[in-house]
């Protein structure tokens, strides 16, 4: 299965696929890892040429990891899926996979977001995405293109146990 966290910054996209891929024996791919990863700092960008080149990366990888265990369920995070064309690709690589996809779409109050994105992490580290702050989701939000496919919407304001059951019971149905 090919399951995609989208939503925007702040909203609890990785926190909450982390946990999922413990629960049901997934593969995380996240496109600020793969960024990191390739490009040397002095080159990040941030711009939707770089994360439209990260994705198909990670689009890659994906498809050899599924390719080569179809049983396998992957985990793609790090994009918004705020586009209409994010999300065609999304479907595409599905469909070339032969796969079921199942998006997962966090939402939190704009509170919420603002509080998660001015704090740092875990031992005081930044997230790898140093673009990400309140004025990014504003405008993200801004300009969201609804995602009109079937997914599930999970607010994350509510208590993490409770987000994970729902995530795990859509991904059963």
């Amino acid at each position: 299965m090919l399951i995609a966290m989208a939503g925007l910054p702040g909203t609890g996209k990785s926190t909450l696929a982390r946990p999922l891929a413990n629960a049901c024996a997934a593969i995380v791919l996240d496109k600020d890892v793969i960024r990191a990863a390739l490009f040397p700092m002095h080159m990040i960008e941030y711009s939707t040429q770089q994360d439209d080149f990260c994705m198909s990366i990670m689009f890659q990888v994906a498809s050899y990891m599924i390719r080569a265990n179809p049983s396998l369920n992957v985990i793609l995070d790090g994009r918004t899926f705020s586009r209409r064309y994010q999300v065609a690709a999304l479907e595409q690589l599905a469909r070339e996979l032969a796969t079921p996809l199942k998006i997962i779409e966090c939402v939190c109050s704009d509170e919420t977001a603002r509080q998660r994105l001015g704090h740092k992490g875990k031992a005081g580290k930044k997230h790898v995405a140093a673009n990400r702050d309140y004025a990014l989701y504003l405008s993200i939000k801004a300009a969201f293109e609804p995602i009109r496919q079937p997914k599930l919407v999970v607010n994350t304001d509510d208590d993490l146990a409770q987000c994970l059951a729902l995530c795990l019971a859509y991904l059963s149905t």
